[in-house]
């Protein structure tokens, strides 16, 4: 029965079927393992690319230079300066002086230095010469001591250009002004003390050291306390603050110097740590207007206050994300970046009154459901994953400046050109050997940008500061109440109002706060 049932034929078509499905399976496993090395050298290839770039970046970060490098030079740079004939533009020239305080009248020529001829005077024109005096002027003020006829109490006259009544061992002493240079000298053009001393020897014929330079900038530090104190406090009352931090050196140890710009005013303070209480610290605890800031978390426990979180930021974690991204990775953050640039684009055509206020806010809420929808995906790349968690925190905090136009700034812009500044001096001289060298730099700093916002000559200001015999405020704090201003005491018969500072959820309390479309706000990075 077995051999009668039993077909060659069926059974030579089964291994045949078998032979061919066998076949198919292996060519697949060829095919797969053909891309699989595909895969295996294009992973090495990328593998070898990012240790270069990593080896490349640690070398530059080593490099003196490094952080002002800009790379390999164009092979057809454009010419430097402006462009000859018509398109130069306006030319500029040295004014005039209005004084002249030495006169030379110079002497004609006897003849003709080519035919030996006698010449004759037709016009007389002016030479003007810019030039300093290197010298030191020394006052010797005669100082009359009296003698109370009552009270038998010891009484000495003043002038008001002295600086100081000490006498005997401490009669000489250096002027304000010499002082004030070196105060500039070091912490606005972030030059070491050896280097202001140099300068005012060699410029001046003035002799210095390098302590004597420092305990000068310690007086001034002193007399300007006061004048720190109540810019704290105004800024404290500001409606609108811009906050950021920089890592700064304190005897060799991590400090953090801390910075809050307002309209008005620039206030600095070196802490020893990066947390919330050293923020609330600054601003207070209760602050309840508008903070901008780069998204650090601390700052979101200001439950009072609204806030932005700073675009450029993420525009550029964005850029730098796609840049060693793979293609598909790098699809996620150029689409933030997008909608991020979009929004700015959104700011300008209102400010330059091309979209009405309904318009803005419309197209606004199409971005925030663009980005729900974005965020809403799952993402396989870590550093997108990252990126994605960070915004989902954001959401709430990105467009702001929408919401309000001309008068909350998208960026951290103001707070970060502080920083800037700071880090070329942190650079120069690697920070601060003692806390009171520590505190001098924040007293000074805050001054010295203060009153470089407000345009006021910080020259005369701190000569005049020297030179007065009680302690007294510079003339820097904002006086008079501001509208907006949070905390400020309401005027002696006026109706108090509350001043709201809304999220999201108070849009229809905005119109009220809002400046003209045409008008651009101090804050504008546009």
């Amino acid at each position: 029965m077995f051999l009668k049932s039993f077909n060659p034929v069926h059974r030579i078509r089964e291994l045949v079927q078998e032979l061919r499905r066998t076949r198919e399976e292996r060519d697949q496993a060829q095919r797969r393992n053909e891309q699989l090395e595909k895969e295996s050298q294009r992973l090495l290839e990328e593998v070898e690319r990012l240790r270069k770039e990593l080896e490349l970046a640690q070398r530059a970060a080593r490099r003196q230079a490094a952080p002002f490098s800009r790379g390999r030079p164009k092979s057809q740079p454009k010419a430097p300066g402006r462009k000859p004939g018509a398109a130069y533009g306006q030319h500029h020239r040295r004014p005039i002086p209005d004084r002249a305080d030495e006169q030379i009248t110079v002497a004609a020529p006897e003849q003709c230095p080519d035919c030996g001829g006698p010449l004759t005077v037709e016009r007389v024109e002016s030479q003007y010469q810019e030039e300093i005096v290197r010298r030191t002027w020394v006052r010797r003020f005669h100082i009359p001591i009296c003698r109370c006829a009552q009270c038998h109490r010891r009484v000495q006259g003043r002038h008001p250009l002295q600086t100081s009544d000490a006498l005997g061992a401490a009669a000489v002493q250096v002027g304000p002004e010499a002082v004030t240079l070196g105060v500039l000298m070091n912490k606005s053009l972030g030059l070491p003390h050896a280097d202001a001393a140099a300068i005012l020897k060699q410029g001046f014929a003035l002799r210095m050291s390098r302590g004597g330079i420092c305990r000068a900038i310690q007086r001034v530090a002193r007399k300007a306390e006061a004048t720190w104190h109540a810019l704290r406090d105004a800024a404290r009352r500001s409606a609108l603050a811009h906050m950021d931090e920089t890592g700064w050196k304190v005897d060799a140890q991590l400090r953090w110097l801390w910075a809050v710009v307002t309209e008005e005013i620039t206030f600095c303070e070196i802490l020893p740590g990066r947390g919330f209480a050293e923020a609330a610290a600054i601003l207070g605890a209760e602050y309840a207007g508008w903070l901008i800031h780069d998204g650090l978390q601390l700052y979101y426990k200001f439950l009072k206050a609204a806030h932005q979180s700073c675009v450029a930021h993420l525009i550029r974690r964005c850029r730098d994300l796609a840049e060693v991204a793979p293609a598909a990775a790098a699809r996620f953050p150029l689409a933030v970046k997008q909608m991020l640039e979009e929004g700015l684009a959104l700011r300008d055509r209102y400010l330059e009154q091309k979209i009405s206020l309904h318009g803005l806010w419309t197209a606004t809420g199409r971005l925030e459901a663009k980005l729900d929808r974005l965020l809403a995906r799952n993402y396989r790349d870590p550093a997108n994953r990252r990126l994605a968690k960070h915004l989902r925190h954001e959401r709430p905090y990105l467009f702001t400046f929408l919401y309000c136009p001309g008068l909350v700034d998208a960026t951290n812009n103001l707070a970060e050109r502080v920083m800037r500044t700071l880090v070329v001096i942190r650079k120069n001289w690697g920070g601060n050997r003692t806390e009171n060298g520590a505190r001098a730099q924040a007293i000074l700093t805050s001054v010295l940008r203060t009153a470089q916002q407000q345009d006021k000559d910080v020259f005369q200001l701190l000569t005049d500061l020297l030179r007065s015999p009680q302690p007294k405020l510079l003339d820097i704090i904002p006086g008079g109440a501001r509208q907006p201003t949070v905390g400020a005491p309401a005027p002696a018969g006026s109706v108090p109002v509350e001043i709201r500072f809304p999220g999201c959820s108070d849009i229809p309390l905005l119109p009220g706060y809002l400046p003209s479309p045409g008008s651009r706000s101090f804050f504008s990075s546009a």
